[in-house]
């Protein structure tokens, strides 16, 4: 076995492992039973698990992020931006993820999601030096649409954005199943996606109430 398969294969076996039980509960010597290489290899190609989980993600990040990028810049570049176009922009990026494996949008939300949950500190450090300008672009994005919102504003509606889509992606076989059992709705995964698109520009550009007050006592 070539070191590039058997590094494939750790991957492999290590994406959908933390995809289905969460970075923490996912141990070293599961990964290397499921990929069938032994520790060393593990240690040799990646020296340590937050590296490795740094590498699963960026399987999906670099091919991801700069396809995303692209769109951002033409976006910005436009007098006028709306929520529901900015939040489009992401399907096509998304989609190209079935390069890395046919159900790679879901997986690639997943781990995402996870990131949050394990709460991976290092994993969101990795990401922001890797991709810390995209990631701002995104921000500068939403802003531009919905300019009321205030950075608290913009963290609270990002988190619930990342929380509905990673839900979405997860459950994506059952929910097409129901949509095509008790609606007669052929989806793919594409189709799946844009169905959430309008909600989430919804929400993202909901109007920002002002802060309420405690109750007089």
């Amino acid at each position: 076995m070539s070191k590039i398969d058997t590094k494939n294969r750790i991957l492999d076996a290590a994406e959908v492992l933390f995809a289905e039980r969460g970075f923490a509960d996912t141990s070293l010597r599961l990964i290397t039973s499921e990929a069938k290489v032994n520790l060393a290899s593990v240690n040799y190609h990646f020296g340590s698990k937050k590296e490795l989980i740094q590498a699963v993600l960026d399987r999906y990040l670099s091919l991801f992020m700069p396809n995303l990028d692209a769109k951002l810049h033409g976006l910005l570049a436009q007098e006028q931006l709306t929520l529901l176009t900015l939040f489009e922009s992401f399907v096509d990026p998304l989609m190209t993820l079935a390069a890395v494996r046919p159900n790679g949008p879901a997986l690639f939300m997943q781990l995402l999601g996870r990131g949050y949950i394990d709460s991976q500190g290092h994993l969101r450090r990795f990401i922001t030096t890797h991709y810390g300008a995209t990631l701002q672009r995104i921000i500068r994005a939403i802003s531009k649409a919905n300019p009321a919102l205030s950075p608290a504003d913009l963290f609270w509606r990002l988190h619930f954005t990342l929380g509905t889509v990673v839900f979405t992606m997860a459950s994506a076989d059952a929910l097409r199943d129901i949509a095509q059992a008790d609606f007669g709705q052929q989806l793919d995964v594409e189709g799946l996606v844009r169905h959430v698109i309008p909600y989430l520009a919804s929400g993202v550009g909901a109007p920002v109430e002002p802060d309420r007050l405690p109750l007089a006592v």
